[in-house]
């Protein structure tokens, strides 16, 4: 009897196959062939028929030569650090497509002469913060308080509250990262409380800046006092205000949450703020600050190992000047819509499936607004639902809450509601509730 592994496709008869052909054209040969060796793999283990190599190896594809992967973010949260924060809007992302080739980013296409790196960027950027005297791009917030500590108080000292030195993600800490670029930091108040004769009482000859954290990932709450950005601007000496989580204005669904031009308008001499957080763009560290000091940044020469890309800069400019990207559109999120497209999304699947329309909470997320509440509706199905679906394609990553898998409608696109719903079906269809 003929072993059925001499059945298995050759390597070069599986590459001339049109579909592979294709994809070798657009992902590259050698991840092709990877992928065409575990389906041979797979025919030789006995797992697929060895006339179904090619239709295996053609469905393993992946969408792009990149090893991330696409998923639907059905968690309730609308900035997920681990998802990648801020999804681009269609504008943002058209932006670095047509970025990817050459461009004029340094270039003055009138003149034919160097110009100023990103300047359509920047301007948008000094547009949506006009209090601002001048503006800068870095390559995210804690290199923007970087840039701040090595220009204005390199060997000497930064001031601080006790209770705004953090630790942000992945166990890094601000006070850290600043003494990193040489400065010493003056610990002032306690840990609950801070004043301002505190401040005051720190602020020497050695003195490079006063710095205000917003603690954005947690919240503390009881005897507690600290001290506004407006009565910190007369003490003297530049203040640096780190809001964080990158409102560039107030936002009514935020009431508590700091914003640049709020603070700029208090007296803040410098703020720094992230660009893929509740902006809802790329990922960068935007600073607003005078004209004066924002170009000693520019100028200092750690701003060039700091600096942002084309792609950053088109998908930045564009997140400013065009429609409202995810972001501000899941805040702006109807909670009542929000129920009514549960309610379909229940109703469109077998009932056999347990799914509900349910109520729920969702959250900000990556480091802004803690503690505020939003809220929401969603598709309630069995536990079991929430590994299945991340094993789909597209991977839909929900949360698992009483004991339930709660796919959170405020962090998915309407557009994505018969995909989400397909993706459910193709779950159902593995028998992945067993």
């Amino acid at each position: 009897m003929t072993d059925p592994r001499r059945r298995v496709p050759r390597t070069d008869a599986l590459l001339a196959d049109p579909r592979l052909a294709e994809a070798e054209r657009l992902l590259g040969r050698a991840l092709v062939k990877s992928v065409i060796a575990e389906a041979q793999q797979a025919a030789r283990a006995g797992e697929i028929d060895p006339d179904r190599v090619a239709d295996h190896a053609v469905a393993a594809l992946p969408a792009t030569a990149s090893g991330l992967r696409p998923v639907l973010n059905a968690t309730g949260v609308i900035v997920h650090t681990n998802l990648g924060r801020a999804p681009l809007s269609p504008a943002a992302v058209n932006a670095v497509v047509a970025a990817g080739g050459a461009t004029d980013v340094e270039f003055d296409l009138a003149t034919g002469r160097r110009a100023r790196r990103g300047r359509s960027a920047l301007a948008a950027l000094a547009r949506a913060v006009p209090a601002a005297g001048g503006v800068h791009v870095v390559n995210n917030n804690a290199a923007a308080l970087l840039l701040a500590a090595l220009t204005l108080a390199a060997g000497k000292e930064i001031v601080i509250s006790r209770g705004e030195m953090v630790e942000i993600g992945d166990g890094f800490r601000i006070p850290d990262l600043l003494a990193s670029a040489g400065a010493r930091l003056r610990e002032v108040g306690t840990t609950n409380r801070t004043g301002r004769d505190d401040y005051a009482g720190a602020i020497g000859p050695e003195t490079g800046f006063v710095l205000k954290v917003h603690p954005s990932n947690f919240h503390v709450t009881g005897f507690t006092s600290a001290v506004p950005v407006s009565e910190l601007a007369g003490l003297g000496v530049p203040l640096v205000v780190d809001i964080g989580s990158g409102l560039l204005a107030q936002h009514p669904a935020l009431p508590d949450e700091p914003d640049a031009t709020s603070a700029l308008r208090d007296g803040a001499d410098l703020v720094t703020a992230s660009g893929d957080k509740l902006l809802g763009g790329p990922q960068a560290g935007l600073l607003f600050g005078t004209a004066d000091l924002i170009e000693r940044l520019r100028r200092h020469p750690a701003a060039r190992a700091l600096r942002v890309d084309k792609l950053t800069l088109a998908a930045l400019e564009a997140t400013l000047t065009g429609p409202p990207p995810p972001v501000a559109r899941a805040l702006a999120a109807d909670v009542v819509q929000l129920r009514a497209r549960a309610r379909r999304l229940a109703a469109q699947l077998p009932g056999s499936l347990g799914a509900e329309a349910v109520d729920c909470v969702a959250a900000v997320g990556g480091g802004g607004a803690p503690g505020t509440a939003l809220p929401s509706a969603a598709l309630s199905l069995p536990a079991s639902y929430a590994a299945a679906l991340r094993a789909g394609r597209p991977p839909v990553v929900g949360r698992v809450e009483g004991g339930r898998c709660l796919l959170d409608l405020r962090t998915v696109a309407p557009d994505d509601d018969e995909l989400l719903a397909a993706a459910v079906r193709a779950c159902s269809a593995r028998a992945c509730s067993s």
